[in-house]
């Protein structure tokens, strides 16, 4: 081999070691982040207004349900129920052995009233009261008349719900955390 071929094969071989030492770690970090801390999602239609729009970008943070379980109030992203397009965001209304029912334009936890002031307005409609199973949740849109929720598809299991909405990023005049309980 010649010097001017060993020179460029020590040089390729240098690059290539050198695109490993750097894209490879970096590589695993969005694997791991994504997969088991963290995920960028877009809401997609009017289910969840006035609280969250269209297009609107959020990043759902996958860790805390791993220590504690899902507590009403949060905003979660899940698998849509019995189809494999895209996931839902929805709001947990109901926990594990509370029944929850619809009637005269409120929601009702166990025979009591639930406080809801992130609606701008009432929910409409009657439901019987619903029992929720244990390690499930019961959730609703925010926008009761446009929702696709446990109303139409029932609870929800612990293992569907993908994570739990953390940071509003886009559009940047909206940026806002969503506050833990």
């Amino acid at each position: 081999m010649s010097e001017q071929a060993a020179h460029n094969h020590a040089r390729a071989k240098s690059w290539i070691r050198e695109l490993i030492e750097s894209v490879l770690p970096a590589l695993v970090i969005v694997l791991v982040v994504n997969v088991f801390l963290a995920q960028a999602t877009r809401v997609e239609g009017q289910s969840m207004e006035p609280n969250l729009h269209n297009d609107q970008r959020l990043i759902i943070e996958k860790l805390s349900y791993k220590f504690h379980e899902p507590r009403r109030g949060d905003i979660v992203v899940i698998r849509r129920p019995y189809q494999s397009s895209e996931p839902l965001i929805k709001r947990i209304i109901g926990l594990p052995g509370e029944t929850v029912e619809l009637n005269d334009g409120r929601v009702y936890v166990s025979g009591k009233t639930l406080e809801e002031p992130y609606l701008a307005q009432a929910t409409l409609g009657r439901m019987p009261p619903r029992l929720v199973p244990e390690e499930h949740v019961f959730v609703l849109g925010d926008n009761r008349g446009a929702s696709n929720d446990s109303r139409a598809f029932g609870t929800v299991p612990f293992d569907d719900i993908i994570g739990r909405a953390f940071v509003r990023y886009w559009p940047p005049s909206e940026i806002s955390l969503f506050s833990p309980h």
